[in-house]
């Protein structure tokens, strides 16, 4: 490939001798920041501390709603699930909102080609994600592979059963509990989802390389999301006695009942008891040695598909993201999963590199969301700023990307519907959650406020004893719109 000459406009990148700039997206499942290059002393994540060192870290980065389904909403929209009403992963897209823009459909528009390879919109519980979106028909993966015999007695399992979308037999309790978790040995990575999709997109680029129309392709690995199926070399290299364990598992006290959801994702698997509380010491500790190796095989594979750019000599015309649909709950609070407002499954890994703009191994502090990579990736490529028919909830990172110092906003804005719907501001110290119902009055609303400096562990709800920073946070949460309301989740 030609050497390029990079240029600055207005902020975007622009390669004179190739045209616009690719975009390779890179989506992860579950990963909260649970690599090496986020100070995790526990992973093992060679390869995207690889890239790390030649992207910008984002520090602070939060999804707006932890849950897959409306995350991936949330970023393919730029919108908030308070924004739009989609707050559930069985809630279609062109259902609820059958004129909107998505970011594919947006670079579509400007002469790029758009391709989905693996889980990048939730496809499963019926949700068949968005065909529009892109220029041919989507590489589907799969949820879970298993391997072993005993894992599923080789029958469908509860898992395989959502995921299939096929028109099922009977109801999904009736289906077996899959193994929440499977070391084979000898198998290679293409045994597994993960590692099938790696050679797919590695084929796609050197289809890529000589073509000629920019691409823009989602990458959607499927690890570390349960089932923590991963080849044993994976799981050799945690050593089980050194992992993490949870610090805390009780909820915060002075928490409202229904501030994080039940185990019940994790109670669909045959070890975890059927109520979903744990509390067997050695299943914990096999629980997050699963969630590690399932992270380093990711790794492994987010490797490969790098290690193909840059040997198709793309890597110096293409923008690269690797982002994390939500963070992970292993034990914290009690609490095995994501949906709640809590750090540990809100906060979330980002990483951007883009040839020209950004420096390696830089860091920033600024406070970054999900819907913020729709506006950001329009000014990276040179697009017109998009002006769409949904709500753009985000801001374009560009100017931070140019400097690491620089600052946008003090703070980030999520929401979860639980028991009630909860709807938080976090800023760098603290967090606070507001649980009301759209149209219920304020004087109604349950509060939780939560100091990082001082209590790093959300150990206890300082609500009560903070009014004055109750009230500022408040007052920015006033300034969002009335959220859209929630409608009624599938049984499933």
């Amino acid at each position: 490939m030609k050497t390029l000459l990079v240029l600055f406009l207005g902020g975007a990148l622009a390669a004179s001798s190739a045209g616009k700039p690719n975009v390779l997206l890179l989506m992860v499942n579950d990963l909260k920041p649970a690599l090496a290059c986020y100070a995790d002393p526990a992973a093992s994540t060679p390869k995207i501390d690889a890239f790390a060192a030649t992207a910008m870290r984002f520090e602070f980065a939060y999804c707006n709603q932890a849950a897959n389904g409306p995350s991936r909403y949330n970023l393919m929209l730029g919108s908030h699930s308070t924004s739009t009403g989609l707050y559930h992963r069985e809630q279609k897209l062109r259902e609820v909102m059958p004129g909107a823009i998505t970011l594919p459909q947006y670079f579509s528009k400007h002469g790029y080609t758009t391709e989905s390879l693996g889980m990048v919109f939730h496809v499963g519980h019926g949700n068949e994600g968005d065909p529009d979106s892109w220029s041919v028909p989507p590489f589907r993966g799969r949820m879970a592979d298993y391997i072993l015999p005993a894992s599923n007695n080789r029958r469908m399992s509860r898992i395989e059963a959502l995921y299939s979308n096929l028109k099922l037999p009977k109801p999904i309790e009736e289906f077996g509990r899959g193994a929440a978790w499977e070391a084979p040995e000898g198998v290679s990575d293409p045994a597994y989802a993960d590692g099938r999709l790696a050679k797919a997109v590695s084929d796609r680029l050197e289809a890529a390389a000589e073509g000629g129309e920019p691409f823009f392709i989602a990458c959607g690995f499927v690890r570390p999301h349960l089932p923590f199926n991963a080849p044993k070399r994976y799981w050799d290299r945690h050593d089980p006695g050194e992992l993490p364990g949870p610090r805390i598992e009780e909820p915060p006290a002075g928490a409202p009942a229904g501030a994080v959801r039940p185990n019940d994702e994790i109670a669909s698997y045959k070890e975890i008891p059927e109520d979903g509380v744990i509390e067997d010491e050695e299943l914990k500790r096999q629980l997050v040695h699963g969630y590690y190796a399932s992270a380093s095989y990711m790794d492994a594979q987010v490797g490969k598909v790098l290690a193909e750019l840059e040997q198709r000599g793309l890597d110096d015309n293409t923008i690269v993201v690797l982002w994390s649909d939500n963070g992970y709950h292993l034990g914290d609070h009690g609490f095995w999963g994501k949906y709640s407002n809590y750090e540990e499954a809100n906060r979330i890994p980002l990483l951007i590199r883009a040839p020209g703009v950004t420096k390696g191994s830089s860091t920033t502090r600024q406070i970054a969301q999900t819907v913020d990579l729709f506006p950001t990736l329009c000014e990276l490529a040179g697009l017109p700023t998009p002006k769409v028919p949904q709500p753009l909830d985000g801001v374009s990172l560009v100017p931070v990307l140019k400097d690491q110092d620089k600052r946008l906003r003090d703070h980030a804005y999520h929401a979860q519907p639980l028991d009630r719907l909860g709807r938080a501001i976090r800023t760098e110290r603290y967090r606070l959650v507001e649980w009301r119902n759209p149209g219920e009055d304020e004087e109604s609303a349950v509060v939780e406020l939560y100091d990082y400096e001082e209590d790093p562990l959300e150990t206890r709800n300082l609500a009560e004893d903070k009014p004055d920073v109750v009230k500022e946070l408040k007052a920015i949460l006033a300034k969002y719109p009335e959220p859209k309301p929630v409608p009624a989740a599938s049984a499933e």
